[in-house]
């Protein structure tokens, strides 16, 4: 629940600045929620290529980790 509050409270003090701010301003807002979204879709394909590459066992990792 405080979580959600939190990101509430957030979305609204973005939504207060975003209606003060200029064009060229949201559009650079854009770009970079944009350019974040890729970042993330990058990490999850790099992690799923790191879970497929099977050149350390994973027994191995578990002993060094103590796990």
């Amino acid at each position: 629940m405080e979580t959600t509050t939190k990101k509430q409270q957030l979305l609204k003090i973005i939504y207060e600045k975003l209606e003060q701010a200029y064009e060229d301003t949201l559009e650079d807002v854009i770009e970079l929620l944009d350019i974040r979204k890729e970042e993330d879709l990058e990490d999850v394909q790099a992690f799923k290529d790191a879970k497929n590459d099977n050149k350390i066992p994973w027994e191995q990792v578990q002993k060094e980790l103590d796990l």
